[in-house]
């Protein structure tokens, strides 16, 4: 396994983490939970990422069950705040009440004093960003968070965040989490530019569009039984599953065996060419997933690769 700066910070997170969205706290049983875990520490993995709102707040317990067993400054933790924990109008978004009151619950499913990163899961436009920004100041202070960050902001956002972080000497993000693979580049427009600006990393999620880009899904074929895709509850798979993408995947799987790679890992390794990506969020249900992914660490592509990737993603 190889290790990131994130962003210009001091902090080095593994390549390839692991994340435990739509896997952790109920679609996955927890022993398995456990198991992926435990192998991914064991392969040099140092970074996981939670959610409160992932199954409301199971998926943090099980995390935070299965990693009490290493010493906590052997690896870094995230979670998040913005999305509805209860029925309550102040159960959401990121005013002062919210999130502290949800970082004290995350701390406590989480088994912990403090998290490494804590990111503000969206933005939210009803709270004024000086008093999200002042709540993450204060937290920080207090020693519950080391490091805050941002998920799927715009750049007009961030740069809006950096600056007035800066005028009234609050601590600043570090770090943003988008959504970025192959089949979804938005972030290189501008995100990317913004971010590499002010020093803040990215470590994205759905590296690999939700399992499209493993080559397990096949035009004019039903979707495997047991794949996300053949479960209703997966219904954000269907953005990917076009049948454009699909022929983008078979031409990817024959660069993938020229370069004797798995396609997960091409797709991994393609991310991964991004200097200001820290790190690549991937999700498992099971141990042997995590072996095969972690393989993309190190893996650098060459020009002429890249270029054929290039070509086929147009």
């Amino acid at each position: 396994m190889e290790y990131r700066r994130l962003g210009k910070t001091g902090l080095k997170v593994s390549e390839i983490s692991l994340g435990s969205w739509l896997t952790y706290g109920g679609y996955v049983e927890e022993q398995n939970a456990a198991a992926s875990i435990d192998k991914a520490y064991d392969l040099g993995i140092n970074f996981f990422d939670t959610a409160n709102v992932y199954m409301r707040g199971e998926a943090e317990v099980v995390v935070g069950k299965a990693l009490k067993k290493y010493a906590r400054d052997s690896f870094v933790l995230a979670t998040k705040v913005f999305w509805p924990m209860g029925d309550g109008p102040n159960d959401r978004g990121l005013s002062r009440k919210h999130v502290i009151e949800q970082c004290h619950a995350s701390l406590k499913r989480l088994n912990t004093d403090y998290v490494d990163i804590y990111y503000c899961h969206r933005f939210d436009a009803e709270t004024p960003l000086d008093e999200t920004l002042r709540a993450l100041d204060d937290l920080v202070r207090q020693g519950k968070v080391l490091y805050v960050g941002v998920s799927e902001w715009t750049a007009e956002q961030i740069s809006e965040a950096v600056h007035l972080a800066d005028k009234k000497l609050l601590d600043r993000i570090v770090v943003n989490q988008p959504q970025y693979s192959m089949l979804q580049r938005y972030i290189e427009k501008e995100v990317l530019p913004v971010s590499e600006k002010h020093g803040i990393g990215q470590v994205v999620w759905s590296p690999l569009a939700q399992g499209v880009l493993t080559g397990k899904y096949k035009k004019g074929e039903k979707a495997p039984a047991g794949t996300r895709a053949a479960q209703e509850k997966y219904s954000s798979l269907s953005g990917f599953l076009t049948e454009e993408n699909l022929d983008k995947v078979e031409l990817l799987k024959g660069v993938a065996q020229e370069n004797d790679l798995s396609l997960a890992n091409l797709a991994l390794a393609w991310i991964l060419r991004q200097s200001n990506v820290a790190s690549a969020l991937v999700g498992a249900s099971r141990p042997e997933q995590v072996e095969e992914n972690v393989k993309a660490s190190g893996v650098r592509l060459s020009a002429e690769t890249l270029a054929t990737i290039e070509d086929i993603l147009r």
